[in-house]
Protein backbone atom coordinates (compact mmCIF):
# COMPACT_ATOMS: atom_id res chain seq x y z
CA UNK A 1 0.00 0.00 0.00
CA UNK A 2 1.11 3.68 -0.77
CA UNK A 3 1.85 5.93 2.01
CA UNK A 4 -0.75 8.08 2.81
CA UNK A 5 0.80 11.12 3.30
CA UNK A 6 3.61 10.64 0.32
CA UNK A 7 0.66 9.79 -1.90
CA UNK A 8 -1.38 12.82 -1.11
CA UNK A 9 1.13 15.54 -1.73
CA UNK A 10 2.65 13.67 -4.85
CA UNK A 11 -0.14 12.68 -6.74
CA UNK A 12 -0.14 14.14 -10.01
CA UNK A 13 3.60 12.42 -9.81
CA UNK A 14 2.08 9.19 -9.13
CA UNK A 15 -0.69 9.69 -11.20
CA UNK A 16 1.55 9.53 -14.35
CA UNK A 17 3.69 7.05 -13.44
CA UNK A 18 0.54 4.63 -12.41
CA UNK A 19 -0.88 5.44 -16.11
CA UNK A 20 1.99 3.47 -17.35
CA UNK A 21 0.74 0.90 -15.63
CA UNK A 22 -2.59 1.73 -17.62
CA UNK A 23 -4.50 2.73 -14.32
CA UNK A 24 -6.65 6.16 -14.73
CA UNK A 25 -6.46 7.14 -11.10
CA UNK A 26 -9.85 9.32 -10.25
CA UNK A 27 -7.75 12.77 -9.23
CA UNK A 28 -10.86 14.61 -8.61
CA UNK A 29 -12.33 12.40 -5.91
CA UNK A 30 -9.32 12.17 -4.18
CA UNK A 31 -8.61 16.52 -4.74
CA UNK A 32 -12.44 16.69 -3.44
CA UNK A 33 -11.24 14.57 -0.50
CA UNK A 34 -8.25 15.99 0.32
CA UNK A 35 -9.93 19.51 0.29
CA UNK A 36 -12.30 18.22 2.94
CA UNK A 37 -9.58 17.27 5.04
CA UNK A 38 -7.62 20.46 4.69
CA UNK A 39 -10.52 22.52 5.49
CA UNK A 40 -11.53 20.11 8.50
CA UNK A 41 -7.94 20.42 9.97
CA UNK A 42 -8.00 24.38 9.36
CA UNK A 43 -11.44 25.18 10.86
CA UNK A 44 -10.51 22.21 13.93
CA UNK A 45 -6.66 24.51 14.46
CA UNK A 46 -8.59 27.84 14.57
CA UNK A 47 -11.28 26.68 16.89
CA UNK A 48 -8.37 25.36 18.87
CA UNK A 49 -7.14 28.83 19.16
CA UNK A 50 -9.79 30.15 19.92
CA UNK A 51 -10.71 27.62 22.68
CA UNK A 52 -7.12 28.30 24.17
CA UNK A 53 -8.04 32.57 24.23
CA UNK A 54 -11.41 31.40 26.04
CA UNK A 55 -9.91 29.48 28.31
CA UNK A 56 -7.74 32.04 29.52
CA UNK A 57 -10.34 35.07 29.76
CA UNK A 58 -12.18 32.44 31.79
CA UNK A 59 -9.59 32.11 34.20
CA UNK A 60 -9.22 36.01 34.18
CA UNK A 61 -12.87 36.58 34.81
CA UNK A 62 -12.92 34.03 37.43
CA UNK A 63 -10.46 35.59 39.34
CA UNK A 64 -12.27 39.09 38.91
CA UNK A 65 -15.49 36.79 40.60
CA UNK A 66 -17.11 37.39 36.80
CA UNK A 67 -20.01 35.14 35.64
CA UNK A 68 -18.41 32.92 33.04
CA UNK A 69 -21.44 30.60 32.27
CA UNK A 70 -21.57 32.00 28.22
CA UNK A 71 -18.10 32.11 27.56
CA UNK A 72 -17.93 28.04 28.97
CA UNK A 73 -20.73 27.48 27.09
CA UNK A 74 -19.36 29.07 23.89
CA UNK A 75 -15.94 26.50 24.76
CA UNK A 76 -17.65 23.62 25.38
CA UNK A 77 -19.76 24.04 21.85
CA UNK A 78 -16.36 24.88 20.21
CA UNK A 79 -15.10 21.24 21.48
CA UNK A 80 -17.77 19.21 20.10
CA UNK A 81 -17.36 21.09 16.78
CA UNK A 82 -13.36 19.90 17.17
CA UNK A 83 -14.72 16.50 17.97
CA UNK A 84 -16.89 16.99 14.41
CA UNK A 85 -14.08 17.50 12.26
CA UNK A 86 -11.79 15.33 13.78
CA UNK A 87 -14.55 12.82 13.24
CA UNK A 88 -14.41 13.69 9.35
CA UNK A 89 -10.68 13.90 9.46
CA UNK A 90 -10.84 10.30 10.29
CA UNK A 91 -13.53 9.20 8.05
CA UNK A 92 -11.67 10.99 5.25
CA UNK A 93 -8.30 9.45 6.09
CA UNK A 94 -10.34 5.72 6.48
CA UNK A 95 -11.61 6.40 2.64
CA UNK A 96 -8.17 7.36 1.79
CA UNK A 97 -6.56 4.18 2.75
CA UNK A 98 -9.79 1.99 1.06
CA UNK A 99 -8.90 3.27 -2.07
CA UNK A 100 -5.43 3.25 -1.84
CA UNK A 101 -5.97 -0.61 -1.07
CA UNK A 102 -6.53 -0.91 -4.43
CA UNK A 103 -4.71 1.06 -6.14
CA UNK A 104 -1.47 -1.06 -7.17
CA UNK A 105 2.91 -0.70 -6.92
CA UNK A 106 4.55 2.54 -8.66
CA UNK A 107 6.64 1.18 -10.78
CA UNK A 108 10.31 1.79 -10.79
CA UNK A 109 12.19 4.08 -12.52
CA UNK A 110 13.91 1.09 -14.36
CA UNK A 111 10.74 -0.79 -15.33
CA UNK A 112 10.17 -0.64 -18.79
CA UNK A 113 7.05 1.20 -20.01
CA UNK A 114 4.31 -0.81 -22.03
CA UNK A 115 1.40 -2.27 -22.20
CA UNK A 116 0.80 -6.01 -21.72
CA UNK A 117 3.06 -9.09 -22.32
CA UNK A 118 4.11 -8.27 -26.09
CA UNK A 119 5.92 -5.19 -24.10
CA UNK A 120 8.51 -7.20 -22.04
CA UNK A 121 12.07 -6.67 -22.56
CA UNK A 122 14.18 -10.05 -23.03
CA UNK A 123 17.32 -9.45 -20.46
CA UNK A 124 19.11 -12.75 -21.05
CA UNK A 125 18.68 -16.35 -22.63
CA UNK A 126 20.57 -19.52 -21.56
CA UNK A 127 20.93 -23.12 -23.27
CA UNK A 128 19.70 -24.07 -26.87
CA UNK A 129 16.28 -26.50 -27.26
CA UNK A 130 18.05 -30.15 -27.66
CA UNK A 131 17.13 -30.58 -31.69
CA UNK A 132 14.64 -33.89 -32.16
CA UNK A 133 14.51 -35.54 -35.28
CA UNK A 134 10.64 -36.61 -34.26
CA UNK A 135 7.71 -34.42 -32.63
CA UNK A 136 7.94 -34.27 -29.89
CA UNK A 137 4.79 -35.00 -27.74
CA UNK A 138 3.21 -32.87 -25.34
CA UNK A 139 2.86 -33.43 -21.67
CA UNK A 140 -0.51 -34.63 -21.69
CA UNK A 141 -0.12 -37.03 -23.92
CA UNK A 142 3.31 -38.32 -23.03
CA UNK A 143 2.84 -38.36 -18.92
CA UNK A 144 -0.42 -41.07 -19.48
CA UNK A 145 1.20 -42.78 -22.12
CA UNK A 146 3.79 -43.30 -19.66
CA UNK A 147 1.71 -44.50 -17.35
CA UNK A 148 2.54 -41.76 -14.61
CA UNK A 149 0.17 -38.33 -15.06
CA UNK A 150 -3.55 -39.27 -14.49
CA UNK A 151 -6.22 -36.77 -15.59
CA UNK A 152 -9.13 -38.95 -15.65
CA UNK A 153 -9.18 -40.26 -11.68
CA UNK A 154 -8.52 -36.53 -10.74
CA UNK A 155 -11.56 -35.93 -12.40
CA UNK A 156 -13.57 -38.22 -11.07
CA UNK A 157 -12.29 -37.74 -7.48
CA UNK A 158 -12.21 -33.57 -7.86
CA UNK A 159 -13.22 -31.84 -11.16
CA UNK A 160 -11.39 -30.25 -13.93
CA UNK A 161 -7.74 -28.67 -13.53
CA UNK A 162 -6.47 -31.35 -10.89
CA UNK A 163 -3.86 -34.63 -11.95
CA UNK A 164 -2.77 -37.85 -10.10
CA UNK A 165 0.83 -38.50 -10.15
CA UNK A 166 1.85 -42.12 -10.25
CA UNK A 167 5.00 -44.28 -9.75
CA UNK A 168 8.27 -42.13 -11.38
CA UNK A 169 5.79 -39.32 -11.97
CA UNK A 170 5.15 -38.81 -8.61
CA UNK A 171 8.82 -39.19 -7.36
CA UNK A 172 9.99 -37.01 -9.88
CA UNK A 173 7.83 -34.29 -8.11
CA UNK A 174 9.06 -35.06 -5.05
CA UNK A 175 12.89 -35.19 -6.35
CA UNK A 176 12.05 -31.76 -7.66
CA UNK A 177 10.78 -30.00 -4.50
CA UNK A 178 13.98 -31.73 -2.44
CA UNK A 179 16.01 -30.61 -5.28
CA UNK A 180 15.05 -27.29 -5.21
CA UNK A 181 15.36 -27.23 -1.49
CA UNK A 182 18.47 -28.39 -1.24
CA UNK A 183 20.26 -26.09 -3.23
CA UNK A 184 18.99 -22.83 -1.77
CA UNK A 185 19.70 -23.54 1.60
CA UNK A 186 22.81 -25.40 1.59
CA UNK A 187 24.23 -23.52 -1.63
CA UNK A 188 22.67 -20.14 -1.70
CA UNK A 189 22.03 -19.69 2.10
CA UNK A 190 18.40 -19.95 2.55
CA UNK A 191 16.79 -20.96 5.45
CA UNK A 192 13.94 -23.52 5.38
CA UNK A 193 10.95 -22.78 6.65
CA UNK A 194 7.50 -24.72 6.69
CA UNK A 195 4.31 -22.57 7.05
CA UNK A 196 1.07 -23.77 7.56
CA UNK A 197 -1.04 -23.92 4.33
CA UNK A 198 -4.19 -22.05 5.42
CA UNK A 199 -3.70 -18.39 6.37
CA UNK A 200 -6.24 -15.38 7.46
CA UNK A 201 -7.42 -12.64 5.54
CA UNK A 202 -4.73 -10.31 7.67
CA UNK A 203 -2.05 -12.02 5.87
CA UNK A 204 -3.73 -11.62 2.30
CA UNK A 205 -4.28 -8.61 2.66
CA UNK A 206 -0.37 -7.75 3.92
CA UNK A 207 0.71 -9.19 0.75
CA UNK A 208 -1.66 -7.44 -1.89
CA UNK A 209 -4.26 -10.87 -2.58
CA UNK A 210 -6.80 -9.19 -0.36
CA UNK A 211 -9.16 -6.72 -0.79
CA UNK A 212 -8.68 -6.86 -4.73
CA UNK A 213 -8.40 -10.42 -5.75
CA UNK A 214 -10.90 -12.23 -3.31
CA UNK A 215 -12.04 -14.33 -6.18
CA UNK A 216 -8.80 -15.69 -6.84
CA UNK A 217 -9.00 -17.76 -4.04
CA UNK A 218 -10.40 -20.91 -2.02
CA UNK A 219 -11.97 -19.42 1.44
CA UNK A 220 -12.67 -22.13 3.85
CA UNK A 221 -16.33 -21.64 5.14
CA UNK A 222 -17.93 -20.19 7.99
CA UNK A 223 -14.02 -19.96 8.96
CA UNK A 224 -11.61 -16.37 8.24
CA UNK A 225 -9.00 -19.19 6.72
CA UNK A 226 -8.09 -19.00 2.98
CA UNK A 227 -5.63 -21.96 1.27
CA UNK A 228 -2.74 -20.52 0.19
CA UNK A 229 -2.37 -19.38 -3.19
CA UNK A 230 1.69 -19.51 -2.84
CA UNK A 231 4.03 -19.78 -0.07
CA UNK A 232 5.02 -15.69 -0.45
CA UNK A 233 2.13 -15.31 1.92
CA UNK A 234 2.21 -17.38 5.14
CA UNK A 235 6.27 -16.75 4.48
CA UNK A 236 6.27 -12.64 4.35
CA UNK A 237 3.45 -12.31 7.23
CA UNK A 238 5.93 -14.63 9.66
CA UNK A 239 6.85 -11.38 10.25
CA UNK A 240 3.67 -9.27 10.27
CA UNK A 241 3.72 -6.34 12.70
CA UNK A 242 7.55 -7.26 14.01
CA UNK A 243 10.87 -5.43 14.08
CA UNK A 244 13.83 -6.68 13.15
CA UNK A 245 17.34 -5.78 13.66
CA UNK A 246 18.84 -4.04 10.43
CA UNK A 247 22.06 -5.47 10.86
CA UNK A 248 20.55 -9.49 10.13
CA UNK A 249 18.98 -8.09 6.88
CA UNK A 250 18.87 -9.52 3.75
CA UNK A 251 16.91 -12.41 5.75
CA UNK A 252 16.59 -15.31 2.94
CA UNK A 253 13.80 -17.69 3.28
CA UNK A 254 12.91 -20.79 0.90
CA UNK A 255 9.51 -22.67 1.56
CA UNK A 256 7.73 -25.41 -0.23
CA UNK A 257 3.75 -25.54 -0.10
CA UNK A 258 1.53 -26.52 -1.86
CA UNK A 259 -0.72 -23.46 -3.66
CA UNK A 260 -4.37 -23.59 -4.51
CA UNK A 261 -5.54 -20.76 -7.11
CA UNK A 262 -9.33 -20.84 -8.59
CA UNK A 263 -7.82 -19.71 -11.47
CA UNK A 264 -10.87 -16.93 -12.09
CA UNK A 265 -10.28 -15.04 -15.68
CA UNK A 266 -8.17 -18.08 -16.76
CA UNK A 267 -10.96 -19.37 -18.68
CA UNK A 268 -9.85 -21.04 -22.09
CA UNK A 269 -6.04 -20.20 -21.31
CA UNK A 270 -3.85 -23.67 -20.42
CA UNK A 271 -6.74 -25.93 -20.29
CA UNK A 272 -4.70 -28.97 -20.89
CA UNK A 273 -2.17 -30.60 -19.17
CA UNK A 274 -1.02 -29.41 -15.74
CA UNK A 275 0.24 -25.62 -16.50
CA UNK A 276 -2.27 -24.02 -15.19
CA UNK A 277 -4.41 -26.11 -11.98
CA UNK A 278 -6.13 -25.34 -9.25
CA UNK A 279 -3.67 -27.27 -6.85
CA UNK A 280 -0.02 -27.12 -8.01
CA UNK A 281 3.20 -27.56 -5.03
CA UNK A 282 5.61 -24.50 -5.84
CA UNK A 283 9.00 -23.83 -3.60
CA UNK A 284 8.88 -20.08 -3.05
CA UNK A 285 12.02 -18.44 -2.22
CA UNK A 286 11.45 -15.08 0.41
CA UNK A 287 13.49 -12.39 1.33
CA UNK A 288 13.51 -9.44 3.62
CA UNK A 289 15.71 -6.26 3.02
CA UNK A 290 17.00 -2.69 3.55
CA UNK A 291 15.40 -0.79 1.11
CA UNK A 292 19.29 0.46 -0.46
CA UNK A 293 19.89 -3.17 -1.26
CA UNK A 294 16.59 -4.39 -2.09
CA UNK A 295 17.68 -4.11 -5.97
CA UNK A 296 20.68 -5.93 -6.05
CA UNK A 297 18.81 -8.36 -3.73
CA UNK A 298 16.64 -9.19 -6.37
CA UNK A 299 19.35 -9.76 -9.00
CA UNK A 300 20.54 -12.52 -6.37
CA UNK A 301 17.20 -14.14 -6.02
CA UNK A 302 16.29 -14.06 -9.84
CA UNK A 303 19.61 -15.53 -10.20
CA UNK A 304 19.39 -18.11 -8.05
CA UNK A 305 16.44 -19.26 -9.17
CA UNK A 306 17.68 -19.53 -12.98
CA UNK A 307 20.36 -21.71 -11.30
CA UNK A 308 17.53 -24.39 -10.83
CA UNK A 309 17.55 -24.46 -14.27
CA UNK A 310 20.80 -24.49 -15.22
CA UNK A 311 21.73 -27.51 -13.27
CA UNK A 312 18.48 -29.24 -14.64
CA UNK A 313 20.02 -28.44 -18.32
CA UNK A 314 16.61 -26.32 -19.14
CA UNK A 315 17.22 -23.80 -21.71
CA UNK A 316 15.45 -20.56 -20.48
CA UNK A 317 14.83 -16.58 -21.30
CA UNK A 318 14.98 -14.00 -18.65
CA UNK A 319 12.40 -11.48 -18.79
CA UNK A 320 12.58 -7.71 -17.81
CA UNK A 321 7.84 -6.99 -17.77
CA UNK A 322 6.60 -3.85 -18.50
CA UNK A 323 4.71 -2.12 -16.57
CA UNK A 324 1.13 -3.04 -18.20
CA UNK A 325 2.25 -6.23 -16.70
CA UNK A 326 3.10 -6.41 -13.54
CA UNK A 327 1.74 -7.96 -10.41
CA UNK A 328 -0.12 -5.67 -8.30
CA UNK A 329 2.04 -5.14 -5.15
CA UNK A 330 5.25 -5.33 -7.35
CA UNK A 331 7.67 -2.67 -8.34
CA UNK A 332 10.02 -4.61 -10.58
CA UNK A 333 9.31 -8.10 -11.56
CA UNK A 334 11.48 -10.20 -14.01
CA UNK A 335 9.79 -13.48 -14.81
CA UNK A 336 11.95 -16.79 -16.02
CA UNK A 337 10.60 -18.69 -19.02
CA UNK A 338 11.14 -22.23 -19.98
CA UNK A 339 11.23 -23.70 -23.58
CA UNK A 340 8.74 -26.51 -23.64
CA UNK A 341 9.18 -28.39 -26.89
CA UNK A 342 5.19 -28.99 -27.25
CA UNK A 343 4.34 -25.36 -27.58
CA UNK A 344 7.49 -24.71 -30.15
CA UNK A 345 8.27 -21.67 -27.00
CA UNK A 346 9.27 -20.61 -23.60
CA UNK A 347 6.14 -20.78 -20.72
CA UNK A 348 6.74 -18.78 -17.48
CA UNK A 349 8.10 -20.56 -14.82
CA UNK A 350 9.50 -17.89 -12.37
CA UNK A 351 8.04 -14.34 -11.13
CA UNK A 352 11.16 -12.94 -9.03
CA UNK A 353 9.47 -9.44 -8.35
CA UNK A 354 10.36 -6.54 -5.17
CA UNK A 355 7.90 -4.65 -3.44
CA UNK A 356 9.87 -2.36 -1.89
CA UNK A 357 8.18 -1.18 1.05
CA UNK A 358 4.45 -1.76 -0.74
CA UNK A 359 3.64 -5.16 1.74
CA UNK A 360 5.80 -3.70 4.95
CA UNK A 361 3.64 -0.76 5.13
CA UNK A 362 0.27 -3.13 4.47
CA UNK A 363 1.67 -5.83 7.38
CA UNK A 364 3.69 -3.34 9.28
CA UNK A 365 7.18 -5.35 8.74
CA UNK A 366 10.12 -2.97 9.98
CA UNK A 367 13.26 -2.70 11.10
CA UNK A 368 15.80 -0.68 13.10
CA UNK A 369 17.90 1.59 11.68
CA UNK A 370 19.93 2.83 14.50
CA UNK A 371 17.79 4.53 16.59
CA UNK A 372 14.55 4.80 14.53
CA UNK A 373 12.50 2.19 12.38
CA UNK A 374 11.89 2.04 8.80
CA UNK A 375 9.69 0.24 6.66
CA UNK A 376 11.51 -3.12 5.24
CA UNK A 377 11.41 -3.73 1.15
CA UNK A 378 9.95 -7.54 0.23
CA UNK A 379 11.17 -9.85 -2.47
CA UNK A 380 9.78 -12.98 -3.80
CA UNK A 381 10.00 -15.27 -6.76
CA UNK A 382 9.49 -19.27 -7.42
CA UNK A 383 12.32 -21.25 -7.65
CA UNK A 384 10.56 -22.78 -9.04
CA UNK A 385 6.89 -23.77 -10.13
CA UNK A 386 7.45 -27.48 -9.19
CA UNK A 387 4.66 -28.80 -11.69
CA UNK A 388 6.33 -26.39 -14.74
CA UNK A 389 9.61 -27.99 -13.86
CA UNK A 390 7.80 -31.54 -14.01
CA UNK A 391 6.53 -30.76 -17.65
CA UNK A 392 9.65 -28.89 -18.60
CA UNK A 393 11.71 -31.82 -17.89
CA UNK A 394 9.25 -34.65 -19.15
CA UNK A 395 8.88 -32.78 -22.90
CA UNK A 396 12.72 -31.73 -23.06
CA UNK A 397 14.30 -34.87 -22.06
CA UNK A 398 12.21 -37.70 -23.98
CA UNK A 399 13.35 -39.62 -26.28
CA UNK A 400 11.57 -40.74 -29.65
CA UNK A 401 11.13 -44.51 -28.20
CA UNK A 402 8.52 -42.49 -25.38
CA UNK A 403 10.69 -42.61 -22.80
CA UNK A 404 12.04 -39.95 -20.79
CA UNK A 405 15.78 -39.34 -19.43
CA UNK A 406 16.18 -38.34 -15.82
CA UNK A 407 18.23 -35.10 -15.41
CA UNK A 408 22.20 -35.81 -13.85
CA UNK A 409 21.08 -33.37 -11.24
CA UNK A 410 18.26 -35.75 -10.08
CA UNK A 411 19.39 -39.06 -10.42
CA UNK A 412 20.58 -39.38 -6.82
CA UNK A 413 16.84 -38.42 -6.02
CA UNK A 414 15.39 -41.06 -8.15
CA UNK A 415 17.69 -43.93 -8.33
CA UNK A 416 17.05 -43.93 -11.56
CA UNK A 417 18.15 -42.68 -15.09
CA UNK A 418 15.34 -43.23 -17.56
CA UNK A 419 11.06 -43.12 -17.17
CA UNK A 420 9.75 -46.19 -19.07
CA UNK A 421 5.94 -47.03 -19.36
CA UNK A 422 4.93 -47.43 -15.78
CA UNK A 423 2.03 -50.47 -14.93
CA UNK A 424 -0.40 -48.24 -12.94
CA UNK A 425 -2.20 -50.63 -9.93
CA UNK A 426 -5.93 -51.23 -11.08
Amino acid sequence: MHDLGTFRANLDAVAARLATRGLTLPLDEFRELDQRRRSAITEAEQLRAEQNGLSREVGLLRRQGANTDELQAKSRAMGDRVSELNTVVEAVDTQFREMLAGIPNIPHESVPVGRDAEDNVVVRTHGTPTPMDFEPKAHWDLGPELGILDFDRAAKITGARFAVYWGLGAKLERALINFMLDTHSREHGYTEVLPPFMVNSASLYGTGQLPKFAEDLFKLENTDYYLIPTAEVPVTNLYRDETLEGEKLPIKLCSYTPCFRSEAGSYGRDVRGIIRQHQFQKVELVKFARPEQSYEELDRLTADAEDILIRLGLPFRTMALCTGDMGFSSAKTYDIEVWLPSQKGFKEISSCSNFEAFQARRANIRFRNGKKTELAHTLNGSGLAVGRTWVAIVENYQQKDGTVVIPDALRPYLNAEVITPQAQLK
